[in-house]
C-alpha cells in the first residue's frame, strides 16, 4: 500500500493512474476535494479493487493516524497542495495552511507511525515530498539551470509555502531519521490540468472563442516537463533514492509564454480549425504582469538522470500536440470543471472580457449547484469506507 495525498489533483491523480498500471500495489488516495480536486481524473480507477479513496485533510492529524494505523502503507507521496501563484496571491492563508502546517500534521503522524513499525518494515519506509522548481526563484537569462545545491529564493506566497515545506521535511530527516525524499519538478502539463494554468487555459479560451490572456510582454520562460514522465520520475526516486536527498526533475524544454501560446494556437489549427478559417492567434491578448511574476526557471535534472537512469519519454512537441488532443477529446470534462465559480476567478484575474466569447460561442458548464451535489455525492461515499 502507498498513500498517495492530493491523488484526485492533477499530478496526484495521473501519479494514482500510474502506480496502478506500471507499479501494481494498492494505493490508498487521500484528497480534500477543493477546487481543483475532480473525481472524474480518477474515473479509470473506481473499479479497481487495489484504489480505495478517503476524502479528507492532511491538516487533519487523527484522521493521518487512523489511515496509517489502518492501511499500514510503505510510503506516503505528498502531493497535496494548493499550487496556483495567482490564487496565493490573493489567499495566502490557505498556502499556509495546507502547504505549511498541512505537511507538517502529515509529517507528525509519519513519524509516529514510522517510529512504531517492526525493524523490517521500518528500513523499508519513505516519505516523499512533491515539491517545485518555483523555491529556487528567478534565473537571469544567463543563469545555469538549478541544480540541488542552488539557494531557496522563494517570491511568491506560494513557493514561499513550499520552500517551508521543503525544510519542514528536511528537519524531520535530520531530526528524527525519517527516511525522506524531495523531488522539485518543472512546470507540469498534460491530462487533467484544471484550466487555470497557462497550457489548458489557453486552450479553453481558444475553443470557447475568448481572449487567450498572457501576462506582461510574454517573455516569462518556464521549463515544460510532462506530467506522465514526471510521474515516472517520482516512482524511480521511490524506488532508489536515497533517503535524506534532494532529487530535480525536469526535460529541459524552456519555452517562453508567448512562444508557448502561439504553438498552441499553431496546434489547434491543424487539430480543430475555426470555423471563420482565421488562425486562434487572433484570440491572443496581452494583460497587465502579475505581481512579482518570477522571469525565468529553470531545472537542472542531471542528478536523476545519472543516480537513477531517469529521462523523458517523449519530446515537448509531442507531448503538447497529445494534450491538446486530450482536451479536444474531454470537453465535457472541461464543461464539468468550468463552474461559476471558475469564471469568476478568470474574470478577477484577466479583466472582464477574459471570460466572455470575442464571437458568438458561448461557454458552458454544470454550474455551482450541480457541483455541489457531486461533491456531496463524494462526502457519503468516503463516510462509509
Amino acid at each position: 500500500m502507498i498513500l498517495v495525498t492530493g491523488g484526485a489533483g492533477f499530478i496526484g491523480s495521473n501519479l494514482v493512474r500510474y502506480l496502478l498500471d506500471s507499479v501494481g500495489g494498492p494505493v490508498l488516495n487521500l484528497d480534500k476535494l477543493t477546487y481543483a480536486g475532480n473525481l472524474e481524473n480518477l474515473a479509470s480507477a473506481w473499479g479497481d479493487q487495489r484504489h480505495v479513496f478517503v476524502r479528507g485533510d492532511i491538516a487533519d492529524g487523527e484522521l493521518i493516524a487512523g489511515l496509517l494505523a489502518q492501511h499500514r502503507p510503505r510510503a506516503i507521496l505528498n502531493l497535496a497542495a494548493e499550487s496556483h501563484v495567482d490564487r496565493s496571491i490573493h489567499d495566502p492563508d490557505s498556502f499556509m495552511q495546507t502547504n505549511v502546517v498541512g505537511t507538517f500534521r502529515l509529517l507528525e503522524a509519519a513519524r509516529a507511525y514510522w517510529t512504531a513499525l517492526p525493524a523490517d518494515e521500518k528500513a523499508g519506509f519513505r516519505f516523499l515530498q512533491v515539491s517545485t522548481d518555483e523555491v529556487y526563484g528567478s534565473l537571469d537569462g544567463a543563469a545555469p539551470p538549478a541544480a540541488e545545491g542552488a539557494p531557496y529564493a522563494p517570491n511568491s506566497p506560494y513557493a514561499a509555502s513550499k520552500a517551508a515545506a521543503d525544510h519542514l521535511v528536511r528537519s524531520f530527516h535530520r531530526t528524527y531519521g525519517l527516511p525522506t525524499l524531495t523531488t522539485n519538478c518543472s512546470n507540469n502539463y498534460g491530462p487533467c490540468q484544471f484550466p487555470e494554468k497557462l497550457i489548458p487555459l489557453a486552450i479553453h479560451h481558444a475553443l470557447e472563442d475568448k481572449q487567450i490572456p498572457v501576462y506582461g510582454d510574454g517573455r516569462n520562460i518556464r521549463d515544460w516537463l510532462h506530467v506522465e514522465d514526471h510521474c515516472a520520475a517520482i516512482a524511480r526516486v521511490l524506488a532508489d533514492g536515497r533517503p535524506g536527498e534532494t532529487y530535480n526533475i525536469g526535460a529541459t524544454n524552456e519555452v517562453a509564454n508567448i512562444a508557448l501560446v502561439k504553438l498552441i494556437c499553431a496546434t489547434l489549427d491543424q487539430e480543430q480549425p475555426r470555423r471563420d478559417g482565421v488562425s486562434y492567434l487572433r484570440q491572443i491578448a496581452f494583460v497587465a504582469d502579475r505581481p512579482g511574476h518570477d522571469r525565468r526557471y529553470a531545472i537542472d535534472a542531471e542528478k536523476v538522470r545519472r543516480e537513477l537512469g531517469w529521462a523523458p519519454s517523449r519530446s515537448f512537441e509531442a507531448g503538447l500536440r497529445q494534450t491538446v488532443r486530450w482536451y479536444l477529446n474531454n470537453q465535457d470534462w472541461v464543461r464539468n470543471v468550468t463552474t461559476g465559480a471558475y469564471r469568476d476567478w478568470i474574470a478577477r484575474q484577466y479583466g472582464a472580457g477574459a471570460d466572455h466569447p470575442q464571437g458568438d460561442h458561448p461557454g458552458g458548464g454544470l454550474g455551482n449547484a450541480a457541483l455541489s451535489a457531486h461533491q456531496g455525492g463524494v462526502e457519503t461515499a468516503a463516510a462509509g469506507l
